[in-house]
């Protein structure tokens, strides 16, 4: 009988490094559920980019959906070139971390940041605040 199962594993798998359920091994296989993906080897990039244009905002949406990258954002060229357009490629540029669960925010006069859903942009006021005042320790 095992010979009879012996060749019908080569036939099937090539080779006897198969084991059928009972011959020394627990008989399983673990799957992943679905839509679960395996953790990605594939390491976190920080890209700048310059805003001169509302179509260049396009790639800068790109990279915010794949998820891998944090977007540094000069706003300057744009800003002093048409505030109109540049107040229509922020609101793009935020509707789209909210549709992602990411994170947007100005800093300085003339950068925006942009994270992923994994990032959080540190805020002043995230930061805690002392409760007594400045100056008040004994």
């Amino acid at each position: 009988m095992k010979r009879l199962i012996s060749k019908i594993k080569s036939k099937f798998s090539g080779s006897d490094d198969f084991d059928l359920p009972g011959e020394g091994d627990q008989g399983y296989v673990e799957i992943p559920p679905e839509g679960v993906a395996p953790p990605s080897k594939e390491k976190i990039t920080v890209r700048p980019f310059v805003i001169e244009d509302f179509s260049d905002i396009k790639p800068i949406l790109d990279v915010l959906r794949e998820g891998y990258t944090i977007s540094l954002v000069n706003i300057k060229p744009l800003k002093d070139k048409d505030l109109v357009e540049l107040k229509r490629a922020i609101n793009k540029l935020k509707k789209t971390c909210e549709a992602i669960e990411g994170d947007i925010a100005g800093f300085g006069d003339d950068w925006i940041a942009l994270t992923p859903s994994f990032a959080k942009i540190f805020r002043e006021s995230d930061a805690p605040t002392d409760v007594d005042g400045p100056g008040d320790d004994i």
